[in-house]
């Protein structure tokens, strides 16, 4: 178990670096950072808070996301 939480904490911290980098795609790399913040709390039973950290990131990744979609769809 200990070595699964240091894995989810190091997925995090890679992910908030690839996010500061902008290697790949912002949006992949906020879910990666959601589903280990997530994990990582819910190691801590701390299951509420897990749960609003990922519908936050995952809910304004996707309006984001979205919102990309339609202005790239508008040819003006």
């Amino acid at each position: 178990m200990t070595y699964f939480v240091l894995f989810l904490g190091l997925c995090f911290v890679l992910g908030e670096l690839a996010v500061a980098t902008l290697t790949l795609h912002p949006l992949m790399e906020w879910c990666v950072c959601s589903f280990a913040g997530g994990g990582w709390l819910l190691s801590l039973e701390v299951s509420f808070v897990s749960l609003v950290l990922f519908m936050v990131y995952s809910g304004g990744m996707t309006v984001r996301f979205v919102y990309f979609l339609s202005l790239v769809a508008d040819p003006f």
